[in-house]
């Protein structure tokens, strides 16, 4: 089967870079003209580090993920070919697989220490789609994530491609300098306001809106919450760090799960500070996203004269 060319020679993230550093800078402009967006010269520069060190990690990881699909393809299902609907079908279930890719990630420890990085600025601005983590291919994830549609018959190339077009269309949803889109373009797709949810720690906002490109798939499995008027969005994580070392930055999560297992009582209780959820201690004395969503909502009731039950509902 013959490739496309420009598939094996053009990447559409490193192409991005130019449009990126445009936009990054007009952002800029337009923050300091109007106050519509926000930056902090640290954080900003911390994040541009980070994803500096993600592009030179992917350079370094490039052949050991490429012989994997390799191998994957060489056992394909089917031969789905490079048809103009092939390219449609694989970029949604590329994003349906990153949907649930990136819930994982908030949702296993294990994943969250690589996603974390992502979430750790306190400022929400495009230098922030570039905080990117550089241990990525150590979470194993790339053993399915991507691999399930090369199995089915789609080509590592293109599945690569489309996941390219996928991060790229992300980038502009990290601003604040745009508050709300068309109706009919905030019910289908990824906006700002909906990832300023994903990126805020507000108890009722943790945990949402895990959508890459479509919203649609939050809204179907249930993870879908709007951005409220009377809730402004809070950035960066449950327990901030405090530092713009990037190295900090990359590794504090890892350390963190290396020092509770050290100190764990049982295999059980390694187990889970590697797969529960972050936030999760054997004697409570943390609390997971869905537990201080829980106490946020009897507060509400409580404050609201109602019965704690009903803030559970």
């Amino acid at each position: 089967m013959e490739v496309p060319a420009f598939v094996e020679t053009f990447d559409p993230v490193y192409a991005g870079v130019i449009l990126f550093t445009v936009l990054v800078v007009s952002e800029m402009v337009y923050a300091r003209m109007t106050g519509g967006a926000r930056f902090e010269a640290a954080d900003s520069a911390a994040s541009l580090a980070m994803g500096f060190g993600n592009l030179v990690s992917k350079l370094l990881f490039s052949g050991l993920l490429a012989v994997w699909f390799v191998f994957v393809y060489e056992h394909r299902l089917f031969d789905i070919g490079f048809a103009w609907w092939a390219w449609i079908l694989a970029f949604v279930l590329d994003d349906f697989v990153y949907y649930w890719s990136h819930r994982f990630a908030h949702t296993v420890r294990w994943f969250w220490a690589d996603h974390v990085v992502h979430h750790s600025s306190q400022h929400y601005n495009l230098t922030t789609a570039l905080r990117q983590p550089w241990l990525n291919p150590l979470t194993l994830k790339f053993l399915w994530l991507g691999s399930a549609l090369i199995l089915l018959g789609f080509h590592p190339a293109m599945i690569a491609f489309v996941g390219s077009l996928n991060l790229i269309y992300q980038f502009w949803i990290h601003t604040e300098a745009i508050r709300k889109c068309p109706a009919w373009f905030e019910a289908v797709m990824n906006t700002p306001s909906h990832h300023r949810v994903h990126h805020a720690t507000n108890p009722i906002y943790l945990d949402r809106n895990y959508a890459g490109v479509f919203i649609v798939w939050d809204k179907m499995f249930g993870t879908f919450q709007p951005e409220l008027e009377n809730e402004k969005c809070r950035y960066g994580i449950v327990k901030n760090l405090g530092t713009y070392n990037p190295l900090k930055i990359s590794l504090h999560e890892w350390w963190g799960i290396i020092d509770d297992m050290r100190h764990a009582r049982s295999l059980r209780d390694a187990a889970l500070y590697l797969l529960a959820p972050p936030g999760w201690s054997p004697d409570g004395s943390r609390a997971t996203s869905k537990q201080l969503l829980a106490k946020w909502q009897a507060r509400q009731a409580s404050q609201a004269g109602q019965p704690p039950a009903e803030a559970a509902e």
